[in-house]
């Protein structure tokens, strides 16, 4: 038979114990991952790649998203056509889902924004070579950072693609 015997310094230390470990482990669960404000592209015809920088990070004013764009060899109106705050949703739908499948191509996620608040900003590309028709950016901003975007056609019958030409 064996008897254990405990002190009150003993408990208290293996309960401080508990507690932070509590607080390391729920503070680990709420802290967002780490992502770089920039991003490397390489692009080419197969002959020759380079790679260019290009930054997601500091997009505060409208100058920062028309240069943003600009990285991409896009010209864009001076002023937003639009600016709204958009929620993604917890579960994504198809069209949803197949729209994220666009942004991961280009290296974004949005399943890591479900069910957070971005703001949207939609300019008129004025250089789209080869279509006749209105052509839109729309820009996704969370916290001064791009996590998501587009160029499209405003037509009902257009087209949808990532930031590259």
């Amino acid at each position: 038979m064996f008897i254990y015997s405990l002190r009150a310094n003993t408990i208290k230390f293996f309960g401080i114990l508990c507690v932070a470990l509590v607080a390391l482990i729920t503070l680990i669960a709420f802290l967002p991952s780490y992502e770089p404000d920039m991003a490397v592209a390489v692009t080419g015809d197969g002959a020759g790649t380079k790679s260019v920088s290009i930054n997601y990070g500091k997009i505060k004013t409208n100058e920062d998203r028309i240069k943003f764009l600009e990285q991409f060899g896009w010209t864009v109106s001076a002023d937003a056509l639009q600016s709204e705050e958009v929620l993604i949703p917890a579960e994504f739908d198809k069209i949803f889902a197949g729209y994220n499948e666009i942004q991961k191509s280009q290296g974004l996620d949005l399943g890591k924004y479900k069910k957070k608040k971005l703001m949207r900003y939609t300019y008129e590309v004025t250089n789209y070579e080869g279509y006749e028709g209105k052509v839109l950016a729309n820009i996704l901003v969370y916290r001064g950072k791009v996590v998501g975007g587009d160029i499209c056609s405003a037509d009902a019958d257009g087209f949808l693609q990532g930031f590259e030409k």
